[in-house]
């Protein structure tokens, strides 16, 4: 039986009304649907949590799928509320033990602390810019991706508590130019070649 948390992000401030990120949350679900033996359990963040069981649920996990809208290039700040609470509260509880270093020798070893060992996780985001801004010369991030600029700190955050990163799924252009069942077809199709990869002997064709 394989176990997967998905986390919405999504939350409803200024002209965001977190619907966007609702939508690929139910599109996950219903790619999962297609597998056997695999639990889920969800957390609406924008609903409120409780810390503690949000660590148990972290801990329960095999696989952690995010999903988050991006603001002002960054985590929304409900999100970002629940990381820092959750993982704070899970430290010696399942989610970090330390930063890794030993007073003896403090310099190196940093980040490898981390409780959550064979787990891994995926995350999806959702932008107003389109996918031209991180590629083309001289566009606004420099050819910088979204994984190795605005989420490098999101992806190391991961990588401290020991989990392992799976393939990012990215959704660019969603307010101006939106196309919700191209890039759902687009994001069905990722999860169901990442996730047969991860639960072949269980897909059901």
């Amino acid at each position: 039986m394989k176990k997967v948390l998905i986390i919405n992000g999504g939350q409803n401030f200024g002209h965001s009304g977190g619907k966007y990120n609702d939508t690929i949350a139910q599109n996950t679900l219903e790619v999962l649907k297609k597998f056997n033996n695999v639990e889920v359990k969800t957390t609406q963040v924008s609903e409120g949590f409780d810390k503690d069981e949000e660590v148990k649920k972290f801990v329960w996990a095999d696989v952690i799928i995010y999903h988050t809208p991006i603001w002002w290039f960054q985590l929304p700040n409900g999100f970002k509320k629940y990381i820092d609470e959750v993982f704070t509260a899970g430290h010696a509880k399942g989610i970090y033990m330390s930063d890794g270093r030993t007073a003896e020798n403090p310099k190196i070893n940093y980040g490898t602390g981390g409780m959550l060992g064979g787990r891994k996780y995926m995350v999806t985001t959702s932008w107003n810019a389109p996918e031209t801004a991180f590629t083309l010369p001289g566009e606004f991030f420099n050819e910088t991706s979204v994984d190795n600029g605005p989420l490098f700190g999101f992806h190391r955050m991961n990588a401290f508590v020991s989990l392992e990163k799976m393939e990012s799924f990215h959704f660019h252009d969603v307010e101006k130019n939106a196309n919700i069942e191209r890039d759902m077809k687009l994001y069905r199709e990722h999860l169901e070649y990442v996730f047969e990869k991860e639960f072949k002997p269980q897909f059901v064709s």
